[in-house]
C-alpha cells in the first residue's frame, strides 16, 4: 500500500477491482458514457470502484474489460441528436425515443512505480477501446406553419451502426496509505482519435478533448475484510471542432462498499452520481443549456486467482440507472480481468548451521 515499511501490503487485495487499480479502465474508458452534447460525455460513471485508493504491487499490470450497456433516451436527447445530424430543425417539436445498445472492449496497460513520489505511489496507465454501437431513433416531428394556424407532422425512423476504435485515455495517479486509510488523486484526459462523424447517430469517440481530475478515499481493514471507497472528480470539456459545441463542466462521484469473505472472494455494492454543473455553450449550441444528470446503483463480485509470481483478478459490476435528465438511462455491466504482479512471499529464514564438536 503505502511507501513506508508496510510497503504494498495490500497488493494481493488491491487488484480485485481493476477499475480502481488502473482507474480507468479509465477512467476505464470514459468515452463509453453518455451526457452533455447529444447525451454523450467523456467520463463513464462507474469507472472507479472498491479499493480505488489502495496502491498496487510495483511493476506492469494489464487490465482487459468488457463493457455492455443498454440505454434509452427521451425526446430531449433524441431531439438534440436529430438536430446535430440535420434531421430536425431547431424550431420543430420532437416526440421521440432513442435506443442505444453498446459493446466495448478495453485494454489498459499500467505501471506502478516502486520509488515513492511525494511520499506516495505513482502510477501511469493508458486505455484503448474498440467496440460496436447501434442507435435507433423513432420520432414524431411537428413543424408549425408560418402562414397559418395548422402544423405539419411527419414520422421519422433512423438507425445506424458503427464499429471501430474509440479515443485514447491516459491517466496518472498518486496513492498514499496510513494504516486502514488510503487517499489518492488522479488526472486523466481524452485524446479524440476514435471513430467520430457528426452526421451519424452512433459514434465510439466523442469528437473533442477533455481533462478530468479528482481525489478519492478508501477505508480497508484486512482483519475484518470490510472496505469502502469513494472517488469524486471534475471534467472540463474542450470545444468540439466538428460542431463548435462545448459541453459544460461535469461533476461525478463513484463509490463501492464490499467485504472479503476470504482472501480471494469479494462481494459488495457499487454506485455513482453524475451531474453537469454548468450549461453547454459554444457557437454550435442549438439546444440551449442541456444540463444532464444520472445516478446508478448495483452489485459487485470479485475473485483473485493466485498464479505464482502473478495473480489474475476477475471482477463483475452491474448498475441500474435512475433519475436521468437530458441523457440516456438504462443498465450496464463491467467484466474486468487484471493480470498483475503478486504480493511477494515472506523470505524464509535460513536453517541454523549445525556445529560439529572438535576432537
Amino acid at each position: 500500500m503505502g511507501t513506508d515499511g508496510s510497503g504494498v501490503r495490500h497488493g494481493f487485495w488491491s487488484h480485485c477491482l481493476a477499475g480502481g487499480t488502473v482507474a480507468t479502465a479509465l477512467a476505464l474508458a470514459p468515452q463509453l458514457a453518455s451526457a452533455d452534447e447529444v447525451g454523450e460525455s467523456f467520463w463513464t460513471p462507474g469507472s472507479f470502484g472498491s479499493l480505488a485508493a489502495t496502491a498496487s504491487q510495483p511493476g506492469f499490470s494489464l487490465t482487459s474489460t468488457y463493457y455492455h450497456t443498454a440505454t434509452s433516451a427521451g425526446s430531449e436527447v433524441a431531439r438534440a441528436r436529430l438536430i446535430r445530424i440535420g434531421r430536425a430543425a431547431v424550431d420543430e417539436r420532437v416526440s421521440a425515443i432513442s435506443i442505444s445498445p453498446e459493446d466495448l472492449a478495453m485494454v489498459t496497460p499500467s505501471y506502478a512505480f516502486a520509488t515513492p513520489v511525494l511520499g506516495g505511489q505513482a502510477a501511469a496507465a493508458l486505455t484503448a477501446t474498440y467496440g460496436r454501437k447501434r442507435t435507433t431513433s423513432d420520432a414524431v416531428i411537428t413543424t408549425a406553419r408560418q402562414d397559418g394556424p395548422f402544423a405539419t407532422t411527419r414520422f421519422d425512423t433512423i438507425s445506424d451502426v458503427v464499429t471501430g476504435f474509440g479515443d485514447l485515455s491516459p491517466q496518472v495517479s498518486l496513492r498514499w496509505n496510513a494504516g486502514v486509510h488510503n487517499v489518492m488523486t488522479y488526472l486523466t484526459g481524452n485524446i479524440p482519435i476514435g471513430v467520430y462523424n457528426v452526421a451519424r447517430l452512433s459514434n465510439i469517440g466523442i469528437g473533442h478533448g477533455a481533462l478530468d481530475g479528482g481525489a478519492g478515499y478508501t477505508y480497508f481493514n484486512e482483519q475484518t475484510g470490510y472496505e469502502f471507497s469513494a472517488v469524486a472528480g471534475l471534467t472540463y470539456n474542450f470545444v468540439n471542432p466538428s460542431t463548435d459545441y462545448q459541453s459544460g463542466v461535469d461533476v461525478h462521484l463513484d463509490w463501492g462498499a464490499s467485504r472479503f469473505l476470504t482472501k480471494q472472494l469479494q462481494i459488495g455494492l457499487v454506485g455513482y452520481i453524475y451531474n453537469q454543473a454548468s450549461c453547454d455553450g459554444g457557437s454550435g449550441d442549438r439546444v440551449g443549456c442541456f444540463q444532464s444528470r444520472v445516478a446508478g446503483a448495483g452489485a459487485q463480485l470479485g475473485y483473485t486467482i493466485p498464479m505464482g509470481e502473478l495473480e489474475g483478478n476477475v471482477n463483475v459490476k452491474a448498475y441500474k440507472e435512475f433519475a436521468a435528465a437530458n441523457r440516456p438511462e438504462g443498465w450496464n455491466v463491467w467484466l474486468t480481468y487484471t493480470l498483475s504482479p503478486a504480493e511477494p512471499k515472506p523470505a524464509r529464514s535460513a536453517a541454523p548451521t549445525r556445529r560439529m564438536p572438535a576432537k
